[in-house]
């Protein structure tokens, strides 16, 4: 297999749009400020991440209308909204964002829609696009340790758990402990850009 290329510059909101069996991802746009808000306002998703709680509707008309256009530009944090194929509400958000020169996953799922699978399948899709589009060498997911929801979604889309780093994760002004697991081009399938040589057991 020819080795993966990333690109020369970041992908444009406005011409991306991942399609799978069943869901649409596509960027972040005013219109979702509402759903956006609404999402935000469920305790696990303020316990869990990194929005502001309490979660005004100023924090998502911020978000959406000025942070995600001006990552997306920049070209370290490209967020999705994820919604049924055909259209219809907003069922969750992911996101791929660089850190330290490492790409990474986050996500979080509107309360009404979770369990049916569907941020799992927008993760695979994401994960795809990271390795083809964005040139990945490899992908993250970090989340608070007990957090089993967002762990059960990274295993179903066949992320490889690590371990536990301790301090690793700076959450509300407090580090705290972090599961961290991570994706690989040959995971799914594909070339990697360089050589891969893993440690001999």
């Amino acid at each position: 297999m020819e080795p993966l290329i990333p690109r020369a510059a970041p992908p444009e909101a406005s011409a991306t749009s991942l399609i799978t069996e069943r869901l649409r991802l596509r960027p972040l746009v005013p219109e979702d400020i509402g759903a956006v808000y609404a999402a935000c306002q469920d305790p696990d998703i303020q316990r869990w991440t990194t929005i502001p709680s309490p979660y005004g509707r100023r924090h998502a008309e911020h978000f959406v209308e000025r942070i995600v256009p001006d990552m997306w530009e920049a070209g370290t944090n490209f967020v999705f909204a994820v919604e049924p194929v055909g259209g219809g509400p907003l069922l969750a958000s992911v996101n791929a964002h660089s850190h330290t020169g490492v790409w990474a996953v986050g996500y979080w799922t509107v309360k009404e829609h979770r369990g049916r699978g569907h941020t799992t399948e927008a993760l695979r899709a994401l994960t795809r696009w990271m390795f083809t589009e964005l040139g990945a060498d490899r992908v993250e997911w970090r989340a608070e340790a007990g957090n089993v929801g967002s762990r059960a979604v990274a295993l179903k889309a066949g992320f490889v758990m690590e371990g536990t780093l301790r301090a690793g994760l700076l959450l509300k002004e407090t580090t705290r402990d972090a599961w961290i697991g991570a994706l690989l081009p040959s995971d799914l399938g594909l070339p990697s850009r360089r050589p891969y040589l893993p440690a001999r057991p």
